[in-house]
């Protein structure tokens, strides 16, 4: 079974990362500026999402759009043409989802991240942070750092909880502040 979403499909130093929010947050713009750092776009407005038989989440464009891109004040234009073959794949293991929406000043951001919120894609549970999109701010490095910092974690490394650990093994001691 196949399911669509509104969304750019990205993959980020090997991670398949979902951009997902609302139409005009950013999700393209944020995609454009990842390919253009060297990472591949699988998709763009709609990914297409089927599970596999051992739960993985496979992302892809429709193809009638594949490869392609809209830009507000740009157009339409063909990803691969503008930056070559390797700018682009077919599918990917969906492994992340990166929810932007527009900053709301007093909101509840997270702020230590010791353990991430999960939010379902094609039926699946995925870690999903929600990123607040400022005017002029670069949301592709936050997504790049998210998409490391989910390779640190798979590999059993969480900075976040290493230092709230320390700090508290400090504390305990008498010695913090």
């Amino acid at each position: 079974m196949t399911t669509s979403v509104h969304g750019a499909l990205v993959e980020v130093y090997g991670v398949g990362t979902a951009l997902l929010g609302v139409s005009g947050v950013g999700k393209s713009e944020c995609a454009l500026e990842l390919v253009t750092r060297g990472h591949r776009i699988v998709a763009d407005d709609v990914i297409e999402l089927s599970t596999t038989e051992d739960g993985k989440v496979i992302g892809r464009s429709p193809e009638r759009i594949r490869h392609h891109m809209e830009i507000r004040g740009v157009g339409i234009f063909s990803v691969p043409a503008l930056f070559g073959e390797n700018s682009v794949l077919l599918e990917v293991a969906v492994e992340l989802n990166c929810r932007l929406e527009r900053w709301r000043e007093g909101a509840a951001y997270e702020r230590v991240g010791i353990d991430w919120p999960m939010g379902e894609i094609g039926g699946v549970q995925r870690p999903e942070l929600t990123l607040p999109a400022r005017p002029g701010g670069s949301m592709a490095t936050i997504v790049e750092v998210v998409a490391r910092e989910h390779t640190q974690r798979l590999a059993g490394r969480n900075a976040a909880a290493a230092l709230d650990a320390r700090l508290r093994a400090e504390m305990s001691r008498g010695g913090g502040e």
